[in-house]
């Protein structure tokens, strides 16, 4: 037997490795893809007032503190009985829109673009960020870091804070948009645009032009059949703040659409002991193991996925690009939308027409007239929260986000749960994996760097964040602590099971 591990992985937010055990032919035995980080938000909030949670969550992820903001602050308005006005509402999914064009410009550019810009077999010294700006030339890098500027300059002057939102409370927003902050937003929207347009014809030109890296993306090395969750408008469009989850089966039939409250009734979680990082699955289909197929409970929750459950985008430029990325994978349309893609590497192309809608609607919202009404808020009844549940979802850039809150007599928080969108997505993360592996480690043959890159392919393109996905059930997890000397040599072994 013989092990090779990739520790740590790379390009992603938090922590990882991966295991690739081969048998004594040199074939792929097993693989893990552990996580060995462990955060455990979900305890250490339990006592504390619920109005704190949208501060104390965004401090999860300094990826993604936006998405649990917004989860967090949904789920206090159904703890408090206040249901926002409707401009606040309105705020809210400009701000959010802002934060998806700021998220999937860094995944597409520093995280996962490298590896189709600079190439999968480049050193790993060049598949980079730095090695991306080299390749396309200074002034796309230019536009790249002036994309994130101008739009996390409008997170900071509308949430609060630049990292860290402070602006979502119960029942609303803290403050209005100003008429100049709406025209900033305005003119940064109409850039944004341009910007995502820019970036789809960068992935045509790079990836759908270049034979190797279509034929790598349209293979069935990153492929799986999966049930595909999102949350739809509606319309059933694609809708990232508000709205219905569906879930459809590996055919595109339509297992499920339900009230993000109702989650507990379709979601369960298991524990493996090899991870701090939960499997949910589909309690209608049930756990079967890492298999993907209509047997199996397994879901993927991605950019890829929402499209996959949607009839379509809300926006016209990013509606005609949704039907191109599915009439270039030969789906046909069943009862009106299209058959799910299973090519796991076509998440890359998702993400960009995702970002395209996100800019569209943000110059929606923009231009919208209540945007800059000045009542955000209603203000929630006191003891409101007793013995309340409060639940609240958003489509985080990496999957179906749920925070889950309850309180006691007191009015203070005594559950916790959270659904992070990685979370949803560490089975069909571990089987694209082993996939990979299998495909291209086999015996007899050289397990070059390029080889073990494409492994890591296969976790990039789900855009994990890990740092905000792990947590502990029940609250305590097995740990083991080795004590060495200067010299490294083991004293002892303490284990807690």
């Amino acid at each position: 037997m013989q092990r090779i591990s990739i520790d740590p992985i790379t390009r992603l937010e938090g922590h990882g490795k991966i295991d690739i055990i081969l048998n004594d032919a040199g074939d792929v035995e097993n693989v893990y893809f552990q996580v060995p980080e462990l955060r455990g938000f979900e305890q250490f909030c339990v006592g504390r007032l619920p109005e704190d949670m949208p501060l104390i969550t965004s401090r999860i992820c300094g990826v993604c503190p936006e998405a649990h903001h917004l989860a967090s602050a949904k789920a206090l308005d159904a703890l408090f009985a206040a249901d926002p006005p409707s401009a606040a509402k309105k705020i809210r999914e400009l701000f959010y829109m802002t934060f998806y064009v700021t998220d999937h410009t860094t995944h597409f550019y520093a995280l996962g673009g490298p590896d189709f810009i600079v190439g999968p077999d480049a050193p790993p010294s060049e598949r980079n960020i730095l090695g991306v700006a080299r390749k396309v030339g200074l002034d796309i890098a230019k536009e790249v870091i002036g994309c994130r500027a101008r739009n996390h300059a409008i997170i900071r002057k509308i949430g609060g804070r630049g990292v860290h939102p402070t602006a979502g409370v119960p029942g609303g927003w803290s403050r209005p948009v100003t008429e100049e902050e709406r025209q900033e937003i305005e003119d940064a929207a109409k850039k944004n645009i341009q910007f995502a347009l820019f970036s789809l014809k960068a992935f045509d030109d790079i990836v759908l032009k270049n034979p190797a890296y279509l034929e790598l993306v349209t293979s069935d090395i990153y492929l799986h059949k999966t049930y595909s969750m999102g949350t739809v408008d509606a319309g059933n469009k694609v809708n990232f703040y508000d709205g219905m989850i569906r879930v459809v089966d590996p055919e595109g039939k339509e297992l499920v659409t339900y009230h993000p409250s109702d989650y507990m009734n379709q979601i369960a979680e298991r524990v493996e002991p090899w991870t701090y990082l939960k499997y949910p699955y589909l309690k209608k289909i049930g756990w079967k193991g890492l298999v993907d197929g209509m047997d199996s409970g397994v879901y993927t929750a991605t950019p890829l996925s929402r499209l996959n459950v949607s009839d379509g985008m809300a926006t016209p430029l990013a509606q005609e690009h949704f039907e191109r990325l599915y009439e270039t994978f030969g789906c046909k349309k069943i009862n009106g939308r299209y058959q799910p893609i299973h090519h796991r590497l076509a998440t890359h192309w998702a993400r960009l027409i995702e970002l395209l809608y996100a800019a569209e609607h943000m110059l929606d919202l923009a231009k919208d007239p209540e945007i800059t009404a000045p009542e955000v808020r209603r203000i929630p009844e006191p003891g409101s929260s007793i013995n309340r549940v409060g639940i609240g979802s958003v489509e985080a850039p990496r999957g179906t986000l749920t925070h889950h809150y309850t309180t006691d007599e007191k009015g203070a928080l005594k559950y916790v749960n959270l659904i992070v969108g990685t979370t949803n997505n560490y089975a069909p993360i571990s089987m694209s994996i082993k996939r990979v592996a299998e495909k291209l480690i086999t015996g007899g043959k050289v397990v070059e760097e390029g080889i073990l890159n494409r492994v890591e392919m296969a976790f990039r393109l789900y855009d994990p964040c890990f740092s905000c996905a792990t947590h502990a059930l029940p609250g305590k997890m097995p740990m083991v602590l080795k004590i060495r000397d200067k010299r490294g040599e083991l004293l002892q072994t303490i284990k807690r099971d």
